[in-house]
């Protein structure tokens, strides 16, 4: 029997593991400077974390999660986003009291979607959020924050941000209203989904990706008109910081965000590069997910980040050629334990990939097997090294002469001279 993986989840090759590499990397440096720490969070939760915490009208909770009862009859999920598991862990283990927290995790989440570009039922994310700051300041920081990663990625050309805010529990609760008086009259020329988010979810409706909905909407009561004062204000404060630190944005009326547990800004970044699958960093304010999973109340804000869509950025704009080696030792003779002795101590003194010939194959063969690897060097270990006690080095990326050294000098001209390839 031919197994294949299951529809919707991916295999990253070795091929593309370097470039994953140096993205999260970038990314997490990024996370690090800002003061951010890491948490580990479990792939299973409780599934009301979830429906409790994201909201059980949202698709994620209605039609997106992989859930399941366990032996016992608990009824657990995989995670599809990480902001609820990561407030359940801060409220557990005590790490929100009198205290604030920067905090990012790194991982798969899980989302029963329709496969396409861009968006697979397991994607990679990272994520981080901030508890106990409740002013605009934080905002800011945030979105500043995620411009350098975009920045220092090479790829801030392809993205922009979107801002709103959804304002208050009742500013929005009073533009909820206002909205379903306005659209339910108009219900039979919806399109179904905001037919039925018009009975659970309505302010999803405003991000309809259907043309004739979005032209409905488009007619409607503007979420603006509906915000209190200090939410306005707010808004306006995180607009001029924003500006101050010279971060392009637009404000977007119709941004909503599909989770409940968003409060006052969200934001998202989007891309014309990707087709369909256009918000590839989005987040915002959480004032109230706290208290409502459980915990005293304390602000938060945060964003997630699809890597597997910034990946496809980062390949279209960011050329790069990955290697995997630095140094190929090759060795003819009887002679494979001192080429793995010279192998050891050059990567104990340089810290560089080394890769040691292993098997058949005559020193040209191995060469091109050098050369394919993408090594800068080859260090050949035979019968007339061996008698010399010294190794031959060849370098593949330039033309120059083979020579014979020693160990020590060896290790010196590999040391400053061969810089990995990722």
């Amino acid at each position: 029997m031919k197994y294949q993986r299951v529809r919707g989840m991916r295999d990253i090759l070795p091929e593309d593991t370097a470039r994953w590499r140096e993205v999260e990397g970038v990314v997490i440096d990024v996370l690090r400077r800002y003061g951010y720490r890491e948490i580990r969070l479990p792939l299973l939760e409780a599934t009301e974390v979830f429906s409790r915490g994201v909201g059980e009208a949202t698709d994620l909770v209605e039609k997106e999660m992989y859930t399941f009862d366990d032996r016992k009859g608990k009824s657990l999920s995989l995670r599809p986003e990480g902001t609820a598991s990561c407030v359940r862990a801060c409220i557990e283990n005590g790490l929100l009291h009198n205290r604030t927290q920067r905090l990012w995790y790194h991982g798969p989440m899980f989302r029963y979607e329709r496969p396409q570009k861009g968006r697979t039922r397991e994607h990679t994310q990272i994520g981080a959020e901030v508890f106990g700051i409740p002013g605009p300041e934080v905002d800011a920081e945030i979105l500043v924050m995620l411009a350098r990663v975009f920045r220092e990625l090479g790829v801030g050309s392809a993205v922009s941000l979107e801002i709103n805010s959804l304002g208050s529990g009742e500013s929005r609760t009073r533009y909820r209203e206002a909205l379903v008086d306005y659209l339910s009259p108009r219900r039979d020329e919806l399109d179904a989904d905001s037919r039925r988010r018009l009975a659970t979810n309505p302010l999803r409706i405003l991000d309809s990706k259907v043309a004739t909905t979005r032209d409905i909407v488009a007619g409607g009561p503007d979420l603006a008109g509906y915000l209190d004062e200090n939410a306005r204000a707010r808004f306006d404060a995180l607009c001029d910081q924003l500006d101050a630190a010279g971060v392009g944005h637009r404000v977007n009326p119709r941004l909503v965000r599909g989770l409940d547990y968003y409060t006052d800004v969200v934001f998202e970044w989007v891309t014309r590069d990707l087709g369909a699958q256009d918000a590839v960093c989005s987040g915002g304010r959480y004032d109230g997910l706290v208290e409502r999973l459980g915990g005293r109340a304390v602000p938060g804000a945060g964003f997630g980040m699809g890597l597997d869509r910034v990946l496809l950025l980062h390949q279209a704009l960011v050329e790069r050629r990955y290697t995997d080696a630095d140094v190929y030792v090759a060795v003819t003779g009887p002679h494979g334990p001192r080429a793995a002795q010279v192998a050891e101590q050059v990567r104990e003194q340089t810290r560089l990939r080394v890769v040691q010939h292993a098997g058949l194959g005559g020193l040209r063969s191995q060469l091109k097997e050098a050369d394919r690897s993408g090594a800068r060097w080859a260090v050949i270990v035979g019968d007339d090294e061996v008698a010399e006690n010294r190794v031959s080095l060849k370098a593949l990326r330039e033309e120059s002469d083979q020579t014979m050294v020693d160990v020590e000098e060896l290790l010196a001209r590999l040391g400053p001279s061969a810089q990995s390839g990722e």
